[in-house]
This record gives C-alpha cells, sequence and structure tokens, in this order.
C-alpha cells in the first residue's frame, strides 16, 4: 500500500467520497470487459476462448502428446487452475469433456478415455476416473508454439508465461464452432466441415476480397468446391434454402433449420415403421423421447401410436404409426413441428477480432483474419528458425577454424592460463564461437568431423538463402500458406472417415398446413356453446335440440352451433373485433363453461355478437348498427394472439350489428324504419380493416337486417308463422337502387320483426 494512502497522523476517517453512478458503471464495464474478452468470445484466430486455450496449453506443458500415454483428468486440471485459469475446477472439467466428446465438437480436440458423457444427456464421470490426451487437431492448433509463434503474457500469478493465441493451423472456429453468452452480446456458431473450410480459405488467398457468394459452394463450379453450410457431428438434414444462407454468411447473422433424419422400415403386408437416424445437434436424445411421449398421454399427436428407443452406438429411434393408412410424411412434420425433431441452430458471429474487438463478423471476414493470423505465424517462425541458423552458423564458422588450425588450438588450451581471450584475439572469433571450441569434445577431433561441419554449414546456408527470399517474398509467403492449407486438407478430406460430410441438405416437403394442424389434433365432433353473459364451453357431440342445455340463473343461450376439434372458432364482438378459438382449447361441456373473458381479452364494454366455425375460401360482410359495411375475405380476420384483430372500427354509439357470409350477386337492406333498399353487390369495397361504406341512409334510428340473393332468383323471405315470399327480378325494380339510397318501404307480407328470416 503506497504511503499516500495510508490514514493522517492527525485521526479523522480519510474518506473520499464517489459518485455512486459513476463508481457503478466503471466496475459493471470493467466485469463487462473481463467476460467479453477472457471467458465467453472465441478469438477469431484460433477459434478458442481462454479456458480451452490453457485446457490445450496445460497439456502440451504436460508433454501429452497424440502419440503419449493418457493422463488422468485431474491431473490436467488441476495445472489448469493451478498455473494458468483460476476458476471453479468443476467448470474446466465440463470445458475439457466437452473438447472430447464427438457428439459436441465436430473435431474432438481432446481424446478421452473413459465415461466422458453421451448424447442422451447423461454427464461424464468424474476427473479420478477419466483420461485424456490431445487429438491431432490439438497438435495442429499449437504447431510451432516453441518457434516464437506466437506472443506470451504472465499468468494470473505471474509465476509462468501463457500464449495469448495458439498458433492455429486448423480453422478450429468454423470446424468446431462455439457458443458463449458475455454481457450485452453472445456467440453462437455453428460447426462446418474443414475440407470446405480450406477449399474456402485456398480460393480466398487466390482471390483476396472474395466475396462470401463466392466462397459458397456453387452446384454450376463443383470442381472449385467452397463451404456447403454447417456439418454438424450428429448429422441431421439442413432444410434452409441457399438465398437464406447465403443471407447469413454475409451478416453474421441468422439461423439454420436442421431436421432428424428419418427412413421408413417395411414391416410387411402393408405395415411399416418410421426409425429416426440421426437428430439435430445438441439436442438431448432422452429429452427428446420423453417429450414425445408426454405429447402422446396429452393426446396432440392423434397419427403417432407409440415410440420406442432401440439405440446402442448409433441412434435408432422407432416411431410406430396409428395405422398403415397414416401418412409418413404428415406424420412427421408433426413431429417436427411440436418437438426438437426439427431445431434451429442460431449463428452469430461474434467473435474478439485481432484478439481485442468483440464484432459480428461475415464469414469471408473471418477466414480472412484466420488467414493473416497463419502468415504472421509464418514469418514468426521463419524468423525465429532464421535466427537459430545464424547462430549455428556462426559456431560452425568458429569450429572450421579450430580444425584448419587444430594443433594452435590445442597448444592454446593446454599452455594459457586464460585460453579464451587468446584464441579471440589470434583468430577474431566472437564470444560464442571460443565457447564452442572450448567446449569441444576429444571425440570430435577426428578427420571425418570437419567434413561433417562443412556439410550442415552449406545445407544450413542454403537454407537461411530459402527462408530469406521466403520473407523478402509476400507471394511466396501467401504460397507457403496455401501448401500448409493444402496438408491439413489432405489430412481431414471428405474421402477420410473424420472428413466426410455428415450433414446433407434438403427442401422441406411442401406439406399442407392445415393438414399439419388437423394431424396434431384428435378430430372429435363438438357442439359450441356460447351464452348471453359470455360464457363458452363445447360439449360432446353433434346435438340438434338446445333446449335441454342448462345456464346460470339470469343466462340464456346466445349461439350453438356443431363444430370439430380440428376446428377454429371466429368470435365477432360488438366492438368490431375477431377473435380465434381453437376448437380442441375450449372447455369441456361439464357444468356452464368458462367466461371468455378468461381465455381472451376483451374489452368490458364489449359483448358477443356471433361466433361460427372458421371456412378460409368464404368471404364476410361486416356491418355496423348505422349501416356502414364492408367485405373482407375470412382468412383475413384469423388472429393468432389473445388480443384478437380489430376488423370493423367503429365507435359507441355505433356497434358491429351483423356478420353475415356473402353469396350471389345483389344486397338487400331493411332499416329499423321498415325501409327496403336492393343494390348491386359489386358496389361495396372489400378491405381488411376500416369503418366501411354507407349501405343506406336513415333520418334516424339503424340497420335492422341484410341479405345475400341472385337477382335472377329474386328475392326470397319467410314470415313469422314459416311461409315463404319471393319477389321476382321485374318486382324488386321499385326497390333496386344505389348503396347509400333511402329505399322504400317493404312490401307487403314482410315480417313484423324487420329480419329476412322471420
Amino acid at each position: 500500500m503506497g504511503t499516500n494512502q495510508l490514514p493522517p497522523e492527525e485521526g479523522g476517517d480519510n474518506i473520499l467520497p464517489v459518485d455512486l453512478k459513476a463508481a457503478l458503471e466503471e466496475r459493471y464495464l470493467a466485469y463487462a470487459l473481463s467476460t467479453i474478452m477472457h471467458r465467453a468470445l472465441p478469438d477469431v484466430r484460433d477459434g478458442l476462448k481462454p479456458v480451452h486455450r490453457r485446457i490445450i496449453h496445460a497439456m502440451s506443458e504436460m508433454g501429452i502428446r497424440p502419440n503419449s500415454a493418457f493422463k488422468k483428468c485431474a491431473r490436467i486440471v488441476g495445472d489448469v487452475i493451478g498455473k494458468f485459469h483460476p476458476h471453479g475446477d468443476q467448470s474446466v472439467y465440463d470445458a475439457l469433456v466437452r473438447l472430447a466428446q464427438d457428439f459436441s465438437q465436430r473435431y474432438p480436440v481432446v481424446d478421452g478415455q473413459g465415461n466422458f458423457g453421451n448424447i442422451d444427456g447423461d454427464s461424464a464421470a468424474a476427473y479420478r476416473y477419466t483420461e485424456a490426451r490431445m487429438t491431432d487437431v490439438a497438435a495442429l492448433l499449437l504447431e510451432g508454439i516453441d518457434q516464437d509463434a506466437v506472443d506470451f503474457r504472465p499468468t494470473y500469478n505471474e509465476e509462468d508465461d501463457e500464449p495469448t493465441v495458439l498458433p492455429g493451423a486448423f480453422p478450429n472456429l468454423l470446424a468446431n464452432g462455439a457458443s458463449g453468452i458475455a454481457v450485452g452480446m453472445a456467440t453462437s456458431i455453428p460447426p462446418h466441415n474443414a475440407h470446405e473450410l480450406c477449399d474456402a480459405a485456398l480460393y480466398l488467398i487466390k482471390n483476396p476480397g472474395a466475396s462470401v457468394e463466392e466462397l459458397f459452394a456453387d452446384p454450376a463450379h463443383p470442381e472449385r468446391g467452397g463451404i456447403e453450410g454447417p456439418d454438424f457431428p450428429t448429422g441431421g438434414v439442413i432444410v434452409e434454402s441457399r438465398a437464406s444462407m447465403l443471407e447469413t454468411y454475409r451478416t453474421g447473422r441468422g439461423g439454420f433449420r436442421v431436421r432428424a433424419k428419418w427412413e421408413i422400415e417395411d414391416l410387411g403386408r402393408g405395415g411399416y415403421q418410421i426409425i429416426v437416424t440421426q437428430i439435430p445437434f445438441q439436442v438431448q436424445k432422452s429429452r427428446l423421447i420423453e417429450k414425445i411421449a408426454e405429447l402422446l398421454i396429452a393426446r396432440r399427436l392423434p397419427l403417432l401410436e407409440d415410440v420406442r428407443d432401440e439405440s446402442a452406438e448409433d441412434i435408432r429411434l422407432v416411431l410406430v404409426p396409428k395405422s398403415r393408412t397414416v401418412d409418413a410424411t404428415l406424420l412427421m412434420e408433426s413431429l417436427f413441428k411440436l418437438t426438437e425433431l426439427e431445431s434451429r441452430i442460431p449463428l452469430n458471429m461474434n467473435v474478439l477480432s485481432q484478439g481485442k474487438v468483440p464484432k459480428v463478423m461475415a464469414l469471408n471476414e473471418v477466414l480472412t483474419e484466420w488467414l493473416d493470423h497463419r502468415k504472421d505465424v509464418l514469418v514468426r517462425r521463419s524468423k525465429f528458425r532464421l535466427a537459430a541458423i545464424d547462430r549455428r552458423l556462426e559456431i560452425l564458422g568458429g569450429l572450421l577454424i579450430a580444425y584448419l588450425n587444430l594443433d594452435e588450438v590445442i597448444r592454446i588450451i593446454r599452455e594459457e592460463d586464460e585460453p579464451k581471450p587468446v584464441l579471440i584475439a589470434k583468430w577474431d572469433l566472437t564470444d560464442n564461437q571460443a565457447e564452442a571450441i572450448l567446449n569441444m569434445r576429444l571425440r570430435n577431433l577426428r578427420k571425418l568431423e570437419e567434413f561433417e561441419i562443412r556439410k550442415e554449414h552449406d545445407a544450413l546456408s542454403a537454407e537461411k538463402a530459402e527462408i530469406e527470399s521466403l520473407l523478402a517474398s509476400t507471394d511466396k509467403q501467401w504460397q507457403t500458406v496455401a501448401w500448409e492449407i493444402g496438408e491439413v486438407k489432405k489430412k481431414y478430406a471428405k474421402a477420410t472417415d473424420l472428413g466426410r460430410r455428415r450433414t446433407v441438405f434438403s427442401d422441406a416437403p411442401d406439406a399442407d398446413v392445415e393438414a399439419i394442424q388437423q394431424a396434431m389434433i384428435e378430430k372429435e365432433p363438438i357442439t359450441v356453446v356460447i351464452s348471453e353473459k359470455g360464457w363458452i364451453r363445447a360439449l360432446k357431440g353433434h346435438i340438434s335440440d338446445t333446449s335441454s342445455l342448462t345456464f346460470k340463473e339470469g343466462d340464456a343461450l346466445k349461439v350453438a352451433f356443431p363444430a370439430q376439434t380440428t376446428d377454429k372458432i371466429l368470435l365477432v364482438t360488438t366492438g368490431g373485433k375477431v377473435y380465434t378459438l381453437g376448437g380442441d382449447k375450449l372447455p369441456g361441456g361439464r357444468g356452464h363453461g368458462e367466461p371468455l373473458r378468461i381465455m381472451v381479452d376483451m374489452e368490458n364494454d364489449q359483448d358477443v355478437l356471433t361466433a361460427f366455425v372458421h371456412d378460409s375460401s368464404r368471404k364476410l360482410i361486416f356491418v355496423s348498427t348505422a349501416g356502414n359495411g364492408f367485405i373482407v375475405p375470412e382468412g383475413e380476420v384469423v388472429a393468432n394472439t389473445r388480443k384478437g384483430k380489430q376488423v370493423m372500427n367503429v365507435g359507441m354509439p355505433d356497434e358491429a350489428k351483423l356478420v353475415v357470409p356473402v353469396s350471389g350477386d345483389h344486397m338487400a337492406v331493411v332499416g329499423e324504419n321498415r325501409k327496403l333498399l336492393v343494390f348491386p353487390l359489386a358496389q361495396i369495397p372489400e378491405m381488411t380493416r376500416g369503418k366501411g361504406v354507407r349501405l343506406q341512409r336513415y333520418k334516424d334510428g339503424g340497420i335492422s337486417d341484410v341479405k345475400f340473393f341472385a337477382i335472377a332468383d329474386g328475392l326470397t323471405w319467410a314470415d313469422s308463422a314459416g311461409r315463404t315470399f319471393t319477389k321476382t327480378k321485374e318486382e324488386l325494380v321499385e326497390w333496386q337502387g344505389d348503396r347509400a339510397s333511402a329505399g322504400r318501404l317493404v312490401p307487403k307480407g314482410f315480417p313484423r320483426s324487420g329480419k329476412f328470416s322471420g
């Protein structure tokens, strides 16, 4: 503690007032930066977060190479937290385990021995039981680390040094992917195929500044290669369009829809079962089966009979259809909708550029930065090698002088008290050369040695010239980087077992959305009953006689109609709003049902006007009390939320009064003033929302009823006694007019109620 921070002699608390806002901002920013830089985001150059880099470096320091023996994970974790990473042992071990799981990593970095968990979500054995060593991928990431390829920094206690980034001869960021949540930002990168990444990198070396489209595999140019899309360790089928994937890679943000891979297994005699052999990335198999079983019990999958897990080393989920007539595609589409058999893998290429700046990068930017890093590593390794060659050539030069003057050298060493300065003065040697001569063994004085020294000198001189020409030429540097990438490509080519592409691409079948919706609900007949006070229920079966229905005190039947559990029920309120309810979601017929206001957000001053089964092929007319109206396609009024959809704009005291399906070519309107007007349907506009247009003009009162009809058939109505009246086209002439006219008094025999139905 500095002397200026000690309390003053004369007492006092020496308390310094600090602005709380500024102090919190400063501390929170420091925490946020620490999380972003040193924990959650990977470096674009080696694709590693600090914990992974430290695990690999610790294994390297311990001498655990791909060809060495396995070592206990407890030792590795101990070294990591003792020397480099002062965090919890379990968190470090979890990171180590993930690096070894072949269902988490496309190209595992750690070779594990023992129980390292499985795709069912079971955790690994404790670190005292498991053992690990590096894979060839880790060796590639470290290649050249002892040749000054990267910068080192002191560890947290400044006892050791650790690399700030690894040389990264393997395109690890994209090949293995990454995910992490920092403060205010996150990253999520799916794994890719190393062969394709190498192809894209090689193309980028030849064509600097190439766009994302050029790096993407083009079916028209298969010889060029390039990135086709993610390649997950667990396989699966990507059902994303090429255009969508291009946009995702161009912006660095987006996602990929991945589906399980399935096939039909024929059981003979027309029977079949579906076998799922690959599931989407990062989906736990056991949880997936639990979810399917839950949906089966909840009767949400009426096409499915049973699900079984017959997996051993490979995945084999058996889905048994309800009957042999079930369409397999439709069954799978309903499962994709409801379960993790289809999952969306996000891409958010938020990485540390230059190891310092977090930013979202496009595919070509990520590859360019990796290539630049590879070039830097090459230059640094070359300079390191050059310095080593220079030191050796200097020593070889001194040794040659000694051989040429061997007797004199021996004499000086035997007779002089301080031979070193004498040697230096006699032949103008450097300190290193003199030291090398003095350290020479007697056995090296044989004749052959001089020849070998000259041979080594020539070889090193030739290598030095090569390195110097490499350092002098950017083109040669890029050629060397390309050669190195070519070697990696050979090692992880698609022809190899590890390099073979596992994820395939396909278009999702164009299954009818309605059919899929229906496939998720068990189809049963129901009767929907709504009371005057807004209570709703669904009775089983179709009930034609509603007189036996009971209601609460002071309540009565508003509307009742037959439907199916698979239907959508449309509910229209006096405020011109439409709500949508699923037939399968309605409360059962026991008791009086439930108040509608619990199920939808209805305003208190509005009531139910009507309800009916949705038919997307129809058109409806909305009419308000004041006599305004417009036509709307029924598909446009469906609402997907509790809030409903405002279709008709009405303000008190005006309300929505009638909703009628449109038919025929003319419309008859009758007002409360018992005036009738007939005009062509073409005069009414079609809209999706609005106030509508005036249908009939009134001095006072409003509309009573409307009816659609074909003018050729004439206008029909029924009176209260059930008698039917028809006015032909010729007889209707005096009531025909234009929309918004007043009309004329109704003809004789028109019902007193002012309704066309008596």
